[in-house]
């Protein structure tokens, strides 16, 4: 390192660091930001003057100068190799632990995971890095404290598609001309560089909210291409369908990234944190109940769902299903069973709704995934064929967010504040994927948390069991209550929750004052 003009590190430098952060990488990732990095926030721009818009009273809808995309005759590329066939799909982080369980897992893909399910740790970005690529060489071994030993199997293993940071996340320990990079191209430019002639780079993008942010995407696949002398199509990306403004432009989105799409996603949880966020301020006529009253069947969820399956299948693109957050327990019996039939309920819908497999966050629901999808599939890799033509899906469809059964009771308030908090306490600490009452929780779960106590404080919600107003001082109670049975020092997580789930204004992602908190 040293020789790389203009790129400062500010991270301390860990044991094998130095062989991710090459000077050639860092060369790659200077070139990134001097190209893109300008574009990036003006886009992040347009986000808000969009979101200032909303606020004033306007709405979403289908855009009109996009129509001759969405009439085109037009496909996506065909399946890359290793995408064929993504019935069962593993999330999770890329600590060394996961890295092996995921890849021995039998599933057919391993999203490695950057974004949610990580905490953006400087040695989490970096090690990270490592393990991915220590696994694509077959050398990732681990050993717990307790002295358990983890290591690859051999056979098949789950082809590797990672999800870097968002667009609006920075890295703060990686400057170019003294400003911060893009966490978005530094997980991107560092996996590629290092991995693009050893494996198939394929990306899941999150976190978008138009068709211009997947253009600019898309042109920093053609460069990356380009400058290294790989085929276009070579990069491979699924766009999570996971904002409410994105679920308007999925055609759109496909159509960019044609030449080096591999599908969408329903990212089901971002999209219900994006439906509150975008709406917070439009009354009652956009309040939700509580969070687990929002099921996937409610008329908002169906639509927005239903018509990702249709668009992708129109255009020749898998659609891949969301995260059921229910988690298997290998200690009681009872909290198994009932994780297992609501997973396996959740997998049935979705494949007889057409998709070409989903999600799971843990190795021990891997063959419930599986048998569900072998049964809707038999003997193909997928649904493409399966048009769903059936499928009439209108901007007032994904807009009936008010249709939602439900109420908002001091259970769910008093939920949202404990998983919430427990969250963020995990978060600062480095880890950003927790089981909390049997649930997976991840950045978009306490996004949901915190934003739903936001919108409730703000729009003077009564509590259909206590009778009580949801205030600021409401919140602080519960949060005492809550935190005085949990035990243990949670004072820097509650005072980080208090800071984005009451304070006047919205924090647009509570990563970001997160990330500032971190060393």
């Amino acid at each position: 390192m040293g020789n790389a003009t203009g790129v400062e590190i500010t991270g301390p430098l860990g044991e094998r660091f130095a062989e991710i952060l090459t000077d050639e990488a860092l060369s790659f990732l200077a070139d990134l930001h001097r190209g893109f990095d300008e574009r990036r926030l003006e886009l992040l721009a347009l986000r808000k003057e969009r979101e200032a818009t909303l606020a004033d009273g306007g709405t979403f809808g289908f855009l009109p100068e996009t129509l001759d995309v969405r009439e085109g005759e037009w496909r996506v590329a065909e399946p890359a190799p290793g995408l064929e066939d993504r019935r069962v799909e593993i999330t999770g982080p890329t600590d060394a632990k996961m890295t092996i369980n995921a890849l021995n897992s039998g599933a057919k893909v391993w999203l490695a995971d950057h974004e949610d399910a990580n905490t953006p740790l400087w040695d989490n970005v970096v090690q990270g890095q490592l393990n991915l690529r220590d696994a694509i060489a077959g050398r990732l071994e681990y050993t717990s404290p307790e002295g358990k030993r983890y290591a690859l199997t051999d056979g098949a293993r789950p082809t590797i598609v990672v999800r870097p940071r968002g667009w609006h996340l920075p890295e703060k320990h990686i400057l170019v001309d003294g400003q911060r990079t893009s966490g978005s191209l530094t997980d991107f430019g560092l996996y590629f560089f290092h991995n693009h002639l050893a494996t198939r780079p394929y990306f899941y993008l999150p976190k978008m909210e138009s068709h211009l942010e997947a253009r600019l995407w898309n042109d920093v696949f053609a460069f990356a291409e380009e400058r290294y002398g790989r085929p276009t199509g070579t990069i491979r990306a699924t766009v999570l369908i996971e904002t409410f403004p994105a679920a308007f432009e999925m055609e759109e989105i496909l159509y960019e990234l044609r030449e080096h799409s591999a599908g969408l996603n329903a990212g089901r949880w971002d999209y219900m944190f994006s439906v509150i966020k975008k709406f917070r301020t439009r009354g009652r006529d956009f309040l939700l109940p509580d969070r687990n009253s929002v099921t996937m069947t409610v008329p908002f969820m169906r639509a927005y769902t239903e018509l990702l399956v249709r668009t992708c299948h129109k255009r020749g693109a898998h659609a891949i299903g969301g995260m059921a957050a229910f988690i298997p327990s290998r200690r009681d019996p009872e909290v198994n069973r009932v994780a297992m039939e609501k997973v396996t309920a959740d997998k049935t819908r979705e494949a007889g709704d057409g998709f070409d497999g989903s999600w799971v966050a843990h190795p021990d629901l891997v063959p419930v995934c599986r048998e569900v999808f072998d049964a809707a599939l038999h003997d193909r890799p997928n649904q493409l064929d399966r048009l769903r033509e059936d499928v009439s899906v209108g901007a007032a469809d994904l807009l009936a967010i008010g249709q939602t059964p439900g109420g908002r009771t001091e259970a769910g308030l008093r939920n949202a504040v404990s998983v919430g908090v427990r969250y963020l306490d995990a978060w600062l600490k480095g880890t950003g994927a927790v089981a909390i009452n049997n649930l997976m929780e991840d950045a978009a779960t306490a996004e949901i948390s915190r934003s739903q106590v936001w919108q409730w404080l703000h729009n003077d919600v009564t509590l259909d069991d206590s009778g009580e107003k949801v205030t600021r001082e409401l919140v602080e109670r519960i949060a005492d209550e809550e935190l005085a049975a949990l035990g243990g020092d949670l004072a820097a997580a509650r005072a980080l929750f208090m800071e984005v789930a009451v304070a006047d204004d919205f924090v647009d992602f509570l990563t970001i004052p997160a990330y500032e908190r971190m060393p």
